[in-house]
């Protein structure tokens, strides 16, 4: 089973939901003048399976994901789009907006 961190941040008015690999927590890629920081303040909430990860992206209104298991999830579920994915150093990286 993929798993990966899941992380769930609520006001009263929207729901941010921070998702990457688990294997990625804690490293920083760079690529150019591109620098992505995969910090456990903001990802490392719970440990989850990939497809619970999906129920909270697809409630959330702001989504960040980083690393292969769960971004080629996302898109493959439509809740990405292919074309809106950044790859740092070869990781993949997508934000969504729902407005």
């Amino acid at each position: 089973m993929d798993e990966v961190f899941l992380n769930v941040f609520k006001d009263p008015k929207h729901i941010l939901v921070a998702v990457c690999d688990r294997n990625l927590l804690g490293s920083t890629f760079r690529e150019g003048r591109l620098k992505l920081e995969v910090k456990a303040d903001f990802y490392k909430g719970v440990p989850a399976s990939i497809e619970e990860a999906l129920k909270a992206i697809d409630s959330a209104d702001v989504v960040n994901l980083v690393g292969k298991g769960i971004v080629d999830a996302a898109v493959r579920e439509g809740l990405a789009d292919s074309s809106a994915v950044l790859h740092i150093d070869g990781v993949p990286h997508v934000q969504i907006v729902r407005l």
